[in-house]
């Protein structure tokens, strides 16, 4: 009775060597390649739902205007953070992605329904909780988003009107 269980227990044990050895082989075959960052789908939602709250009163009032600026802004984080190094931007992926899994977004962001539900006072309320949290990561997560927003959205000259900046003096630029 005892030669049938030893027999089993060498079987399972050589099959999961050989699964994790062919699992080696595949992986060392099949190496991804640097991963860029791809604003879309949920990224694309969350990022959607914190730009209104982070900029707010500069964005346009007109439905359409803010629409575009509201794409514009998306666009922009999108390209700056493109133009980050890769180990960056996979860091980023990674916040979004967190932020847009339901129960981290219900957890961390206290947001419930979803991004493209979220009334853009609780992701304010979000958004300061993390600023002042006491976890220091969370306040680091923080001030990724505020420094990509806010970064893009003030480096493009279209923005600089609404708030009375003329821009670079001439002197400067040339």
């Amino acid at each position: 009775m005892q030669q049938p269980r030893r027999s089993f227990l060498k079987i399972g044990v050589a099959g999961a060597l050989t699964l994790a050895a062919g699992g080696a082989i595949y992986r060392l075959a099949h190496r991804p390649g640097p991963q860029r960052f791809a604003l879309e789908g949920a990224a694309q939602t969350v990022l959607e739902a914190v730009i209104p709250a982070m900029l707010g009163p500069v964005l346009p009032e007109a439905p359409a205007a803010r629409a575009a600026a509201l794409a514009a802004a998306s666009a922009r984080v999108r390209d700056t953070v493109l133009g980050l190094p890769l180990a960056t931007q996979k860091e980023i992926q990674d916040l979004f992605g967190l932020l847009a899994l339901g129960p981290a977004r219900r957890l961390l962001a206290g947001v419930g329904g979803g991004w493209e539900r979220a009334d853009p006072l609780q992701v304010a309320a979000f958004l300061q909780s993390w600023r002042t949290h006491s976890l220091q990561t969370l306040q680091i997560a923080y001030q990724a988003l505020h420094d990509l927003i806010i970064g893009a959205w003030y480096g493009d000259p279209s923005s600089w009107e609404r708030i009375g900046y003329p821009g670079p003096l001439k002197e400067l630029t040339t």
